[in-house]
Protein backbone atom coordinates (compact mmCIF):
# COMPACT_ATOMS: atom_id res chain seq x y z
CA UNK A 1 0.00 0.00 0.00
CA UNK A 2 1.34 3.41 -1.00
CA UNK A 3 1.94 5.86 1.83
CA UNK A 4 -0.10 9.01 1.00
CA UNK A 5 2.60 11.23 2.53
CA UNK A 6 5.22 9.57 0.32
CA UNK A 7 2.94 9.99 -2.71
CA UNK A 8 2.46 13.71 -2.02
CA UNK A 9 6.22 14.14 -1.63
CA UNK A 10 6.69 12.25 -4.90
CA UNK A 11 4.43 14.63 -6.85
CA UNK A 12 5.86 17.79 -5.30
CA UNK A 13 9.43 16.61 -5.91
CA UNK A 14 8.80 16.04 -9.61
CA UNK A 15 7.26 19.50 -9.92
CA UNK A 16 10.28 20.93 -8.08
CA UNK A 17 12.82 19.39 -10.45
CA UNK A 18 10.84 20.58 -13.48
CA UNK A 19 10.99 24.14 -12.11
CA UNK A 20 14.72 23.78 -11.42
CA UNK A 21 15.43 22.69 -14.98
CA UNK A 22 13.41 25.61 -16.36
CA UNK A 23 15.03 28.03 -13.86
CA UNK A 24 11.64 28.85 -12.32
CA UNK A 25 12.10 30.09 -8.77
CA UNK A 26 8.87 28.46 -7.55
CA UNK A 27 10.81 25.20 -7.43
CA UNK A 28 12.29 26.34 -4.11
CA UNK A 29 9.02 26.54 -2.10
CA UNK A 30 8.05 23.20 -3.65
CA UNK A 31 11.37 21.87 -2.35
CA UNK A 32 10.48 23.07 1.14
CA UNK A 33 7.10 21.33 1.07
CA UNK A 34 8.46 18.06 -0.33
CA UNK A 35 11.29 18.11 2.24
CA UNK A 36 8.77 18.40 5.08
CA UNK A 37 6.84 15.40 3.79
CA UNK A 38 9.90 13.25 3.13
CA UNK A 39 11.29 14.12 6.55
CA UNK A 40 8.43 12.14 8.09
CA UNK A 41 8.78 9.30 5.59
CA UNK A 42 12.53 8.86 6.11
CA UNK A 43 12.37 9.15 9.90
CA UNK A 44 9.76 6.41 10.06
CA UNK A 45 12.02 4.24 7.87
CA UNK A 46 15.08 4.74 10.15
CA UNK A 47 16.85 6.77 7.46
CA UNK A 48 17.90 9.37 9.98
CA UNK A 49 20.56 10.96 7.80
CA UNK A 50 18.03 11.42 5.03
CA UNK A 51 15.47 12.73 7.54
CA UNK A 52 17.89 15.29 9.02
CA UNK A 53 18.94 16.17 5.49
CA UNK A 54 15.38 17.35 4.83
CA UNK A 55 15.85 20.00 7.54
CA UNK A 56 18.97 21.18 5.75
CA UNK A 57 17.05 21.11 2.46
CA UNK A 58 14.43 23.42 3.96
CA UNK A 59 17.08 25.87 5.14
CA UNK A 60 19.10 25.77 1.92
CA UNK A 61 15.92 25.98 -0.18
CA UNK A 62 15.01 29.22 1.60
CA UNK A 63 18.55 30.44 0.87
CA UNK A 64 18.44 29.25 -2.76
CA UNK A 65 15.07 30.91 -3.32
CA UNK A 66 16.53 34.19 -2.05
CA UNK A 67 19.59 33.74 -4.30
CA UNK A 68 17.46 33.22 -7.40
CA UNK A 69 15.18 36.14 -6.60
CA UNK A 70 17.96 38.55 -5.60
CA UNK A 71 20.35 37.67 -8.42
CA UNK A 72 23.81 39.22 -8.60
CA UNK A 73 24.26 42.82 -7.52
CA UNK A 74 26.60 44.55 -9.99
CA UNK A 75 29.84 45.77 -8.45
CA UNK A 76 29.31 49.17 -10.04
CA UNK A 77 26.15 49.62 -7.97
CA UNK A 78 28.16 50.53 -4.90
CA UNK A 79 30.20 53.06 -6.85
CA UNK A 80 27.05 54.67 -8.19
CA UNK A 81 25.58 54.84 -4.71
CA UNK A 82 28.69 56.60 -3.47
CA UNK A 83 28.46 59.13 -6.30
CA UNK A 84 24.85 59.82 -5.39
CA UNK A 85 23.16 58.25 -8.40
CA UNK A 86 20.61 55.46 -8.16
CA UNK A 87 22.16 51.97 -7.84
CA UNK A 88 21.71 49.48 -10.63
CA UNK A 89 19.04 46.81 -10.26
CA UNK A 90 20.38 43.36 -9.35
CA UNK A 91 21.24 41.28 -12.41
CA UNK A 92 19.61 37.89 -12.86
CA UNK A 93 21.69 35.06 -11.43
CA UNK A 94 22.94 33.23 -14.52
CA UNK A 95 24.07 29.66 -15.13
CA UNK A 96 27.84 29.24 -14.77
CA UNK A 97 30.53 26.66 -14.04
CA UNK A 98 32.81 26.25 -11.05
CA UNK A 99 36.37 27.49 -11.23
CA UNK A 100 39.10 24.87 -10.71
CA UNK A 101 39.78 26.12 -7.18
CA UNK A 102 36.05 25.97 -6.35
CA UNK A 103 35.86 22.37 -7.55
CA UNK A 104 38.81 21.48 -5.34
CA UNK A 105 37.17 23.05 -2.30
CA UNK A 106 33.87 21.28 -3.02
CA UNK A 107 35.64 17.92 -3.35
CA UNK A 108 37.58 18.33 -0.11
CA UNK A 109 34.53 19.56 1.80
CA UNK A 110 32.53 16.52 0.68
CA UNK A 111 35.34 14.12 1.63
CA UNK A 112 35.42 15.65 5.11
CA UNK A 113 31.64 15.76 5.54
CA UNK A 114 31.05 12.13 4.50
CA UNK A 115 32.89 10.41 7.39
CA UNK A 116 31.61 13.06 9.83
CA UNK A 117 27.98 12.39 8.92
CA UNK A 118 28.55 8.63 8.83
CA UNK A 119 30.15 8.62 12.28
CA UNK A 120 27.29 10.67 13.72
CA UNK A 121 24.70 8.27 12.29
CA UNK A 122 26.62 5.21 13.46
CA UNK A 123 27.28 6.58 16.95
CA UNK A 124 24.00 8.31 17.81
CA UNK A 125 21.29 6.46 15.84
CA UNK A 126 20.26 2.89 15.12
CA UNK A 127 20.83 3.33 11.38
CA UNK A 128 22.00 0.17 9.62
CA UNK A 129 23.16 2.08 6.52
CA UNK A 130 25.21 4.82 8.19
CA UNK A 131 28.07 4.97 5.67
CA UNK A 132 25.77 4.95 2.66
CA UNK A 133 23.36 7.43 4.24
CA UNK A 134 26.25 9.69 5.24
CA UNK A 135 27.60 9.79 1.68
CA UNK A 136 24.20 10.68 0.22
CA UNK A 137 23.76 13.37 2.87
CA UNK A 138 27.15 14.98 2.13
CA UNK A 139 26.63 14.92 -1.64
CA UNK A 140 23.08 16.25 -1.36
CA UNK A 141 24.20 19.28 0.61
CA UNK A 142 26.83 19.97 -2.03
CA UNK A 143 24.26 19.60 -4.82
CA UNK A 144 21.84 21.93 -3.07
CA UNK A 145 24.50 24.61 -2.62
CA UNK A 146 25.58 24.39 -6.27
CA UNK A 147 21.96 24.54 -7.41
CA UNK A 148 21.40 27.66 -5.33
CA UNK A 149 24.35 29.31 -7.08
CA UNK A 150 23.19 28.04 -10.51
CA UNK A 151 26.37 26.05 -11.10
CA UNK A 152 26.10 23.48 -13.89
CA UNK A 153 28.00 20.95 -11.82
CA UNK A 154 25.00 20.58 -9.51
CA UNK A 155 23.44 18.26 -12.06
CA UNK A 156 26.44 15.90 -12.02
CA UNK A 157 26.22 15.75 -8.24
CA UNK A 158 22.49 15.09 -8.33
CA UNK A 159 22.92 12.30 -10.88
CA UNK A 160 25.28 10.54 -8.47
CA UNK A 161 23.02 11.21 -5.48
CA UNK A 162 19.98 9.90 -7.31
CA UNK A 163 21.63 6.66 -8.42
CA UNK A 164 22.89 6.00 -4.87
CA UNK A 165 19.51 6.84 -3.39
CA UNK A 166 17.68 4.38 -5.66
CA UNK A 167 19.63 1.59 -3.97
CA UNK A 168 19.13 3.10 -0.52
CA UNK A 169 15.36 3.36 -0.97
CA UNK A 170 15.18 -0.18 -2.33
CA UNK A 171 17.07 -1.41 0.75
CA UNK A 172 14.33 0.18 2.89
CA UNK A 173 11.49 -1.04 0.63
CA UNK A 174 10.45 2.52 -0.21
CA UNK A 175 9.67 1.50 -3.76
CA UNK A 176 7.77 4.59 -4.86
CA UNK A 177 10.63 6.78 -3.67
CA UNK A 178 13.12 4.47 -5.41
CA UNK A 179 11.18 5.03 -8.65
CA UNK A 180 11.17 8.78 -7.95
CA UNK A 181 14.96 8.90 -7.65
CA UNK A 182 15.31 6.83 -10.81
CA UNK A 183 13.24 9.50 -12.56
CA UNK A 184 15.37 12.15 -10.85
CA UNK A 185 18.51 10.58 -12.34
CA UNK A 186 17.06 10.95 -15.85
CA UNK A 187 15.84 14.49 -15.12
CA UNK A 188 19.30 15.40 -13.80
CA UNK A 189 20.78 14.50 -17.17
CA UNK A 190 18.09 16.56 -18.91
CA UNK A 191 18.81 19.44 -16.54
CA UNK A 192 22.52 19.22 -17.32
CA UNK A 193 21.94 19.44 -21.06
CA UNK A 194 19.39 22.25 -20.67
CA UNK A 195 21.66 24.36 -18.47
CA UNK A 196 24.59 23.79 -20.82
CA UNK A 197 22.52 25.34 -23.61
CA UNK A 198 21.58 28.26 -21.35
CA UNK A 199 25.22 28.84 -20.49
CA UNK A 200 26.12 28.96 -24.18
Amino acid sequence: MINPVELAGFVLSLAMVYCNIKEIHWGWPLAILSALLYGFVFWNSQLYGEACLQIMFILTAAWGWQQWLRGNTPQSANAQAIEGSAPLAPAKLSVSTLATSERRVAFIATLLAWPAFSFFLYRFTDSDVAIWDGLVTALSLLGQYLLGRKKIENWWVWMLVNVLTVGLMAEKSLWLTAVLYGIFAVLSYIGLQTWRRHAQ
